[in-house]
C-alpha cells in the first residue's frame, strides 16, 4: 500500500463517527416493540395522496427478530408511525434484498410529513447511493419542492444485501442525515416544525430494523 493511499485511508477512518444510539444508549423508544403482527400504531397511506391502497398489505413484522419487511408487491405507499413528533433523533437500519436483473433500487425514510403525505421530507435510500434529503415542504403556506442530492457528502450507502445504518436528527429548522458513520446531508432551513415519520414502499423488497427515536 502506498503512503498516499494509507494516509487517505486513515483520514477516511478518522472522519467516521459511531451512531448516537451507540454513544448514548439511554432514552430511546423502540417503535416496533409493541406493534405486533397487526402493526399497531402504524398506518398505511397511498403515494401520491388520494390514491387507492391494495387490500393486501405488503408490510409484515417478524416479532422474533423485530424486522419489518416490505415485500415490494403492493405498489407505491408509505407506512406511517401514528404519533406526531417535533424534535428527535430517528435511528433506522435497512437493506434491500438483491434481485436478479434489477437495478435502481429505490425506497425512502420520512420525517416531519403531514398525515396524508402531501407534505413530505424523504431521506433517499437507494443502493450504493442516497443519504440525502428531498421532498415537498410547506413554506409560508405554499407547497415547495426541494432536493439536496447535489449537496450529499460522498457515497456511503451500501449495496443491496448489506445492512445500512441511518440516523436523522430533527432539531428546530435543522435536519441532519448520518449514514454509516458519516454525516452525508444537512438542511438548515426546514420550515415544518413537526410531523410524522415513516418508511416507503416503491416496488422493491426491503427490510427495516432497529427503528428507534430519541426525543430532543
Amino acid at each position: 500500500m502506498s503512503a498516499i493511499l494509507a494516509l487517505l485511508l486513515l483520514v477516511s477512518q478518522a472522519q467516521e463517527t459511531p451512531s448516537i444510539l451507540e454513544r448514548e444508549p439511554a432514552g430511546w423508544t423502540d417503535l416496533l416493540a409493541d406493534a405486533g403482527k397487526e402493526l399497531k400504531g402504524w398506518t398505511r397511506g397511498p403515494i401520491p395522496p388520494g390514491g387507492k391502497l391494495n387490500e393486501r398489505s405488503q408490510w409484515s413484522l417478524d416479532p422474533q427478530t423485530g424486522t419489518l419487511l416490505c415485500d415490494g408487491t403492493g405498489g407505491h405507499e408509505w407506512l406511517r408511525y401514528d404519533k406526531e413528533l417535533g424534535d428527535f433523533i430517528y435511528h433506522i437500519e435497512w437493506r434491500f434484498a438483491p434481485a436478479e436483473k434489477k437495478t435502481g433500487y429505490n425506497s425512502g425514510i420520512y420525517v416531519r410529513n403531514s398525515a396524508d403525505a402531501k407534505v413530505w421530507h424523504q431521506i433517499q435510500t437507494g443502493s450504493g447511493s442516497g443519504g440525502f434529503l428531498f421532498g415537498q415542504t410547506l413554506d409560508d403556506g405554499k407547497l415547495t419542492s426541494f432536493n439536496l442530492s447535489k449537496q450529499v457528502h460522498g457515497h456511503h450507502v451500501k449495496p443491496a444485501g448489506e445492512w445500512n445504518v441511518f440516523e436523522i436528527t430533527c432539531k428546530g429548522r435543522d435536519v441532519t442525515v448520518w449514514a454509516n458513520g458519516t454525516i452525508t446531508n444537512t438542511w438548515n432551513d426546514c420550515p415544518v416544525p413537526s410531523g410524522f415519520l415513516g418508511v416507503e414502499a416503491e416496488g422493491y423488497r426491503i427490510e427495516f430494523r432497529t427503528l428507534k427515536i430519541k426525543p430532543l
